[in-house]
C-alpha cells in the first residue's frame, strides 16, 4: 500500500483546451518533471504516455480522457519534504466531437488548467470548455503555451482571455522574450527571472530581471499587487495607508483563496515543447488549485425517499463515489473509472450501485497511469481510481456503502447529431456486431446504436464525422469487426408547436379474455432542448397505479417512431389526466397501446414540425479568401455572427445547419489552397424551413415505399 496523503495535499485536476493548444505535450512534461516518466514523450513520434490508443498516436490528438497520478513539491520549497503533494491528473480531448470526455472529466475534477496557444489566444473550443467548467463551478488556472512559436503575442493572448472569457484573469508570470528568443519567465511574486537549463529544462535557475524588462515588469507587478490586496481588507488598508506590500507567503495565501472562489484566475506562460515554464505551472497547481477539502461537500439524494444528503470529503463518512468513465482495456477487460467523494473502501467487499439498485463486488482496485496500472488495497475520499469487471455499472452511476445509499448528481450528455448506417461484412461480423456496439455505447454516452428489426439495418449516431470515423476504426482494430458504412445522415428531430388534448382507446373482444385500455392525454410543447417529460395527475383511481408505467412506455415508443418523417420526437410534455379501465380485461399491453395511440393522434393535431441541428462554426483563413468563404457560408443557409482578426488571419464565427456542412473540409481546402482550418460544434436545434421539411418528408415516404 502506497503512502496515504492528507486531503489538503491532494489535487484532482485536469488539462482542458482547444485542439492543438499543446495539452498532451504539457501533460507529458508534467509527468517527466514529477519523475513518473524518465523520457519525454513526443506527439509527432507517437511516444506520448497519455495518448495510448493507436488512433490517438496516429492522428496526434487525444480521444479518451486518460488518468494518471504524480507527486510534486513546489520548486521553492524543496528543503521541506513534508510539502510533497499528490496530483491526480485527467488529460482530456480538445476535439469538439469528444465533448462528452471533457464533460465527464470536469464533473469529477476539483480544479482545471486551461491551456491556450500563444499565437491563437482564445479559440472556439476554448470558450466551450470554459463554459463547461463554469457549469460545474471548477476553479481554474490558465497557461499560455507555445511562447516559442513564430507570430506569438503574449499580450494579445492574455487580452483575449480577459475579454472573451473572464475579467478576473491575472498574470502570475510573464515571458522573457518570444519566438526563437523565448528564454524563460519572470515570477511576479518573487520578482526573479526563472531560466530552465540542462538538456530537458530540468534545472531551474533564478536570476535578476533583465534591465530591458524592468519597466514592463513593474507595470505588471502594480496590476498584480492591486488585484491581490483587493481580496483582503486588512492587507488593502496596510497597502493604501502605509504603502506596505504583502509578503510572498501572504500573496500565495490570498491568491489561493481567490482562485478557489473564482475571484482570480492565475495566468502562467511557457513553451511545453521547449521544456520551459512547466515547473512554475506545477507550483501553481499545488499552491492555488483546491484540495478535495477546499470545496463544498457533495450533494445527493436518497434513492428511496429522495431526501437530500450531504457528503463531506472525509474518510470517516460513509463511502460514496461517482463512475465517470467506462473503458475497454485490452488486458483487463472493462475498466470503470471513479472519483471517491467520501469514506474509505477496501477491495474484496461489496458496494451498492444506487443508480441501478444492484450490488457489485469490487475484486480489484487500480491506480491508473494512462494505460499502465498499479494494484491498490483501498481507496479514500479524494482518490481517482479504477476497478474491473463491473457488470451493471455505467457512466454517471453512483457506487456507495450499501447501508448508507446515496445517488450523486448525474452527468448530462448532449444528444448525437449525425448518423451513419453500418453493415457487417461477414456472418462472423454480424454475430459479433451487437456485442461490440454495446461495449462502445457503454464507454461513450454520446454514441448511440439502433437496429431496425424490419429492415435489419443498424444505424450508429455520434457528435460529428470525426467521432464516427474513430469509432468505426476502433471496431476494426480493437474488436476485429469489419463493417461497411453508408453516407453520413443528419439526426433530425420532430416536435409540436401547440398544446392539444387527445384520447386513446384500445378495446378488443374476441372470445375469452379481451383487452381494455383507455387514456386521456394533454400534449404541450417544451422549451428547446428539454427532451421529454411525463406527468401523471390521475385522480380517484380512474386508471390503477400499476398501469401508469405501461402508458408511459407506450408514449415513449411512439416518440421514437416520430410523426412526420420517422424522426424521434423531443421537447414535449405529456400529462396523463384521465382514462378508464376494466376489472378483467385491462392489462399493461392494452394501456401501452392506448398510450401510444393517444400520443400519435394528438401529435398530428399539434402542429408537428421537423427540427435540424444548427452548428457553431469557427473558420480561420487568410484575408484574401474572406469574400469567397462568406459567400459559400451564405449559400449554406449560414448566418455570420462575427468576423475579426487573429494575428495575420481572419476568423469567421457563424451558425450553419449541419445538413449543409458535409464535405466542407474538402471545400475549405480547395477554396483556401489548403490554408484554411475550421472547428464545428453542435449549438442548438431549430425548425427546418418549409421547403426543406417537404423534401425530408418526401424522402421518408419513398424509403417506406421501397421497404414495403
Amino acid at each position: 500500500m502506497g503512502k496515504i496523503y492528507p486531503k489538503e495535499k491532494i489535487r484532482d485536476i485536469g488539462f482542458i483546451a482547444h485542439i492543438d493548444a499543446g495539452k498532451t505535450t504539457t501533460t507529458e512534461r508534467v509527468l517527466f518533471y514529477t519523475g513518473i516518466t524518465h523520457k519525454i514523450g513526443i506527439i509527432d513520434e507517437g511516444t506520448t504516455t497519455m495518448d495510448w490508443m493507436v488512433q490517438e498516436r496516429e492522428r496526434g490528438v487525444t480521444i479518451t480522457s486518460a488518468a494518471t497520478t504524480c507527486f510534486w513539491t513546489p520548486s521553492y520549497r524543496e528543503k521541506d519534504p513534508n510539502y510533497e503533494h499528490r496530483i491526480n491528473i485527467i488529460d482530456t480531448p480538445g476535439h469538439i466531437d469528444f465533448t462528452a470526455e471533457v464533460q465527464r472529466s470536469l464533473r469529477v475534477l476539483d480544479g482545471a488548467v486551461v491551456i491556450f496557444d500563444g499565437v491563437a489566444g482564445v479559440e472556439s473550443q476554448s470558450e466551450t470548455v470554459w463554459r463547461q467548467a463554469d457549469k460545474y463551478k471548477v476553479p481554474r488556472m490558465c497557461f499560455i503555451n507555445k511562447m516559442d512559436r513564430m507570430g506569438v503575442d503574449y499580450e494579445k493572448a492574455f487580452k483575449s482571455i480577459k475579454e472573451r472569457l473572464t475579467p478576473n484573469a491575472l498574470a502570475v508570470n510573464i515571458p522573457i522574450g518570444a519566438e526563437g528568443n523565448f528564454e524563460g519567465v519572470i515570477d511576479l511574486i518573487s520578482m526573479k527571472a526563472i531560466y530552465f537549463e540542462g538538456e530537458q529544462g530540468e534545472i531551474i535557475t533564478l536570476k535578476e530581471i533583465p534591465s530591458d524588462l524592468v519597466e514592463k515588469v513593474e507595470k505588471y507587478k502594480k496590476v498584480f499587487i492591486e488585484k491581490i490586496v483587493e481580496q483582503d481588507e486588512k492587507v488593502l488598508t496596510e497597502y493604501l495607508e502605509e504603502g506596505k506590500e504583502p509578503t510572498a507567503e501572504k500573496i500565495r495565501e490570498i491568491l489561493r483563496k481567490a482562485t478557489i472562489s473564482g475571484k482570480i484566475i492565475p495566468v502562467f506562460c511557457g513553451s511545453s515543447f521547449r521544456n520551459k515554464g512547466i515547473q512554475p505551472l506545477l507550483d501553481g497547481i499545488v499552491e492555488y488549485l483546491p484540495s478535495p477539502q477546499d470545496l463544498p461537500p457533495v450533494e445527493g439524494i436518497h434513492p428511496k425517499t429522495e431526501e437530500k444528503i450531504v457528503r463531506h470529503s472525509d474518510d470517516n463518512e460513509p463511502f460514496s463515489a461517482l463512475v465517470f468513465k467506462v473503458a475497454n482495456d485490452p488486458y483487463v477487460g472493462s475498466l470503470s473509472f471513479f472519483r471517491v467523494y467520501s469514506g474509505v473502501f477496501k477491495k474484496g467487499n461489496y458496494l451498492l450501485n444506487a443508480s441501478k439498485s444492484e450490488q457489485e463486488r469490487i475484486g480489484r482496485l487500480l491506480q491508473m497511469h494512462s494505460n499502465r496500472r498499479e494494484e491498490l488495497e483501498e481507496v479514500r475520499a479524494g482518490d481517482i481510481a479504477a476497478t474491473v469487471g463491473l457488470k451493471n455499472t455505467g457512466t454517471g452511476d453512483t457506487l456507495c456503502d450499501p447501508s448508507n445509499p446515496i445517488i450523486l448528481e448525474q452527468i448530462e450528455f448532449p444528444e448525437p447529431v449525425i448518423s451513419i448506417k453500418v453493415e457487417p461484412q461477414t456472418k462472423t461480423d454480424q454475430e459479433k456486431m451487437s456485442l461490440v456496439l454495446k461495449k462502445l455505447s457503454e464507454e461513450d454516452p454520446t454514441f448511440k446504436a439502433k437496429s431496425d428489426q424490419e429492415t435489419s439495418e443498424t444505424v450508429i449516431s455520434g457528435m460529428g464525422e470525426f467521432h464516427l470515423e474513430i469509432l468505426v476504426d476502433r471496431m476494426k482494430r480493437e474488436f476485429n469487426l469489419n463493417v461497411k458504412t453508408g453516407r453520413p445522415q443528419v439526426a433530425y428531430k420532430e416536435t409540436i408547436k401547440k398544446a392539444v388534448e387527445s384520447e386513446g382507446k384500445y378495446i378488443r373482444q374476441s372470445g375469452g379474455r379481451g383487452q381494455y385500455g383507455h387514456v386521456l392525454l394533454r400534449l404541450e410543447p417544451l422549451e428547446r432542448g428539454k427532451g421529454f417529460e411525463f406527468a401523471d395527475i390521475i385522480k380517484g383511481g380512474a386508471i390503477p397505479k400499476e398501469f401508469i408505467p405501461a402508458v408511459e412506455k407506450g408514449i415513449r415508443e411512439a416518440l421514437e417512431r416520430g410523426i412526420l418523417a420517422g424522426y424521434p420526437v423531443s421537447d414535449v410534455k405529456v400529462t396523463l389526466y384521465d382514462g378508464s379501465f376494466h376489472d378483467v380485461d385491462s392489462s399493461d399491453f392494452a394501456f401501452k397501446i392506448a398510450g401510444s395511440m393517444a400520443f400519435q393522434d394528438g401529435a398530428k393535431k399539434a402542429d408537428p414540425v421537423i427540427l435540424e441541428p444548427i452548428m457553431k462554426l469557427e473558420v480561420v483563413i487568410p484575408e484574401k479568401y474572406l469574400g469567397d468563404l462568406t459567400g459559400d457560408l451564405s449559400s449554406k443557409r449560414g448566418s455570420i455572427e462575427s468576423i475579426f482578426d487573429r494575428g495575420m488571419t481572419k476568423v469567421i464565427e457563424a451558425k450553419v445547419p449541419l445538413a449543409e456542412m458535409f464535405g466542407f473540409a474538402t471545400k475549405i481546402r480547395s477554396l483556401t489552397e489548403g490554408r484554411g482550418v475550421f472547428t464545428m460544434e453542435f449549438d442548438h436545434y431549430k425548425e427546418v424551413p418549409f421547403n426543406i421539411a417537404q423534401e425530408i418528408m418526401g424522402k421518408a415516404e419513398s424509403k417506406l415505399e421501397k421497404e414495403s
